[in-house]
């Protein structure tokens, strides 16, 4: 293991580790075996109120809660798409919000939003922390979390940046998305998929997001497969590195590239001065895939910048040699950009010439684009929300803030 691959002592206590819990018990004089208890508490059933936890004495509960363990954050508002999207607006202990997206998936989705490769296969070795289940298969579901609030990558296209970087999320408020994003699917849904593609850069804050790694993929918590994750970078060339290194290729690899050039990446991704498009192309051809794997390459399309079909050769050449699968995204609406989503016949176009290239690719359907949930959309725009009620939780009851 990497010395990445070691991350300091969480902050948070829904952040650590079974390791870290045997290590609190020792020095609170119990026994190891409630590092197990407390960790499946957590990680499996979701709960983060000692008092819940009906298999401790009354005077762990206690010290659990005096050492903080609670909800890293309440849910303050959901709302709901036309198509099913839901999208949660999740108000931090310090007063700060993040959001997510619960994506349900169809059969003509991109396999970009669905983590897994199409042509990858399911071998039933996990189920996302969920029963099996028998009868009529469950509609699965992608769940789009976030890292960050804000984002301090500035790209010109994406509402998360706009206001820039407050602070990046502990893993335990990474992890807590999936946790309580559960609660608030249908009956006849599984969470499938999880991607890191909501707001904030992934690799920009690798320490935790490595950690919420770890967490979610713990056979004794949420025990998803890492083939069933995708992590979405702008292209920090050293952590694309360590990604690849800590988890042996087996994470889900998604760049946003959007330009295949430097002069018109640089226009509209400032991340582009610090590692081009040839470094990003250079870590991509090392990282080490799995059999039957493909790097995503997320390309929004924006109308009169980067969606030519000068664009589109160019991209085919840059990419000639690695095992890819290309998502265009025709812009979605951001406030205040300035930008336009490129015309239907623009997008079929540089599809065409990917796809006359051998490469394979695929047209994001928009999915939320009607509450901000979109790609690029996010960026807690209160305006289109209400308030939540319990019920909308499957009966459970929400945290609430101390």
């Amino acid at each position: 293991m990497s010395e990445s691959a070691r991350p300091s002592k969480p902050a948070h206590p829904a952040g650590r580790s079974p390791e870290d819990w045997q290590q609190w018990f020792s020095q609170q004089g119990e026994p190891r075996f409630r590092a197990g208890q407390v960790f499946r508490w957590i990680h499996q059933r979701g709960v983060f109120d000692p008092a819940e936890m009906t298999d401790l004495g009354k005077s762990l509960r206690e010290r659990l809660a005096n050492d903080g363990l609670e909800s890293p954050f309440v849910v303050e508002r959901v709302v709901r798409s036309t198509d099913g999207t839901r999208k949660l607006l999740l108000r931090l202990r310090d007063g700060l919000a993040v959001e997510c997206v619960l994506i349900p998936m169809t059969n003509d989705d991109d396999a970009d939003v669905a983590a897994a490769d199409a042509d990858d296969g399911d071998e039933g070795e996990e189920n996302g922390g969920e029963p099996t289940w028998s009868g009529e298969a469950p509609r699965r579901v992608t769940l789009c979390i976030s890292t960050q609030v804000g984002c301090a990558m500035g790209c010109v296209f994406c509402a998360s940046g706009k206001a820039g970087l407050s602070r990046g999320l502990e893993s335990a408020e990474i992890v807590a998305q999936v946790l309580i994003a559960k609660r608030y699917l249908d009956d006849n849904e599984r969470l499938r998929n999880l991607v890191f593609m909501g707001m904030g850069e992934p690799l920009h804050h690798y320490e935790q997001t490595l950690r919420a790694l770890r967490l979610i993929t713990h056979p004794d918590g949420i025990g998803m497969s890492p083939r069933r994750i995708t992590v979405s970078t702008v292209g920090l060339v050293p952590n694309i590195e360590k990604l690849g290194r800590d988890f042996d290729g087996k994470i889900g690899l998604a760049v946003s590239l959007h330009a295949p050039d430097d002069e018109t990446r640089n226009r509209i991704m400032p991340m582009n001065r610090r590692y081009d498009v040839a470094q990003i192309l250079s870590v991509l051809r090392k990282y080490p895939l799995p059999p039957r794997r493909r790097i995503t390459i997320e390309y929004t399309l924006i109308a009169g910048v980067n969606d030519s079909p000068d664009h589109a050769r160019k991209l085919v050449r840059a990419l000639g040699g690695l095992r890819v699968k290309v998502n265009l995204i025709p812009m979605n609406p951001v406030a205040g950009s300035g930008l336009g989503t490129s015309s239907n016949a623009a997008v079929e176009q540089f599809h065409e010439i990917l796809s006359r290239a051998r490469i394979s690719c695929s047209v994001r359907k928009r999915r939320g684009d009607d509450v901000d949930a979109a790609c690029g959309q996010l960026a807690l725009n209160a305006g289109v929300t209400a308030p939540v009620s319990d019920d909308g939780a499957k009966g459970r009851k929400l945290p609430t803030m101390n």
